[in-house]
């Protein structure tokens, strides 16, 4: 039987001409490098921010914060095949405007009223850029494709390294130059003016990507073609188990931000460890993109089997001074994200075509997100109820990642794809 137009047999995807990927990839570097150092800018400090200068709890802190998450990829679903409907670069261009938005009004607020509409404003600007910014990299040639996407995730990483200590040099600015009471107005605006400029940047980007890249500007008769490719990508069965298995892989790894501050370390130390989690993670691209490993099963469960991990090591530090425990939880938990984030996209690009990339990309996020949002709601509150709730919370996250990683639906699933 014929494949339908949005799916493709085992193998890589059609490739996209080779002419224009190292232009479109350096971009891509630039526009990664502005938009995360603003982002890990503001959010290494943005718990201590709510928590300390607006006062409020550990189960309010995780709602805004969760918010964020579940706005992002609930809207994810719509939003990947919108993506390609309108064509990466247009889509891009109204994230990081979205996004900039978001991180000003972040700045002004204080009231929680307020911190909603921001936190809905940074998850809708989300929403856009992850399917726009990897509906580009997939787009790529297969060689140039995994070594792409390991110079973007790179940049990210390097980024978040940067950014903490970059977010306390701004916090300070604010504080002793501008004599704000918290500094955190001048960060979150600093946050805003690079998502700005990636905006910018996207609008170049369009010179260099094929046409059907660009979107068709959305015809009644394209957006039809989309509704379509949604109903097939919900209907690929072997896709949908993959997703379902995978679902933990957002929460594992983003709770660390909000759990490493909450166990009681201080902004310094909590900056430090986020530094070092993002080396890591770093340091694991050059063998992931090599030989494409990141297609390979096994590594997706590796990543998961460490996120878990990495939690458990949490358990019994209390906030002191960082020490081995401390160092052993940051490189696990960057390994993690270094073998998880990589491993998604490369199978994902090789089960989708580039032209419905978005769509796939759209489903597994919103599964994934959703999971994320209430899995965080859970975290949050079971902190509030002192040190034997935050116990189970991170041994829960321990527990998650070892069952993601196991279970044989999720093994199933993967060869599944792979033998389509």
């Amino acid at each position: 039987m014929t494949p339908s137009p949005s799916l493709v047999s085992a193998g890589s995807p059609p490739a996209a001409p080779a002419s224009g990927d190292g232009r479109v990839i350096t971009l891509m570097v630039v526009i990664q490098a502005a938009i995360a150092l603003g982002f890990f800018a503001v959010m290494a400090h943005v718990v201590a921010h709510l928590r300390d200068d607006l006062g409020l709890t550990a189960g309010t802190i995780g709602l805004v914060l969760g918010l964020r998450v579940g706005v992002q990829y609930a809207l994810l679903l719509p939003v990947g095949a919108l993506t390609d409907l309108l064509g990466a670069a247009r889509a891009g261009v109204v994230a990081c405007a979205l996004r900039a938005a978001g991180f000003a009004l972040l700045g002004t607020v204080s009231g929680l009223p307020g911190l909603v509409a921001a936190a809905v404003l940074l998850g809708a600007g989300g929403a856009l850029f992850h399917p726009a910014a990897q509906s580009v990299l997939a787009g790529l040639s297969p060689d140039r494709r995994a070594r792409g996407f390991a110079a973007f995730v790179a940049t990210q990483h390097a980024a978040a390294v940067a950014g903490p200590p970059l977010g306390l040099a701004l916090l300070a600015l604010g504080t002793g130059v501008m004599r704000s009471p918290d500094g955190f107005g001048l960060l979150a605006g600093a946050a805003a003016t690079a998502w700005t400029i990636a905006a910018g940047l996207f609008l170049l980007l369009r010179r260099y990507l094929p046409h059907r890249d660009r979107g068709s500007g959305g015809r009644a008769s394209d957006a039809m073609a989309a509704l379509r490719g949604v109903r097939a990508v919900v209907g690929d069965r072997a896709f949908l188990l993959f997703v379902l298995a995978t679902a933990p892989t957002t929460l594992l790894v983003d709770q660390a931000m909000t759990v490493v501050p909450l166990k009681g370390f201080s902004p310094e130390a909590a900056t430090l460890f986020f530094c070092v989690l993002a080396a890591s993670a770093a340091a694991a691209q050059p063998w992931v993109a090599s030989r494409r490993r990141g297609e390979r099963p096994w590594v997706l469960r590796c990543g998961l089997l460490l996120g878990g991990a990495s939690y458990l090591v949490l358990i019994p530090l209390d906030g002191a001074a960082p020490g081995p425990g401390w160092a052993l939880a940051a490189v696990l938990g960057g390994l993690a994200g270094g073998l998880v984030q990589p491993a998604l996209f490369q199978r994902v690009a090789r089960h989708a075509t580039p032209e419905r990339f978005g769509t796939h990309f759209g489903v597994l996020s919103f599964v994934h997100g959703t999971f994320a949002f209430a899995g965080g709601l859970v975290v949050g509150r079971l902190f509030d109820l002192g040190a034997p709730g935050a116990t189970l919370a991170l041994a829960g996250l321990a527990a998650l990642g070892a069952a993601a990683a196991l279970l044989p639906g999720h093994r199933a699933a993967l060869r599944t794809a792979d033998h389509r």
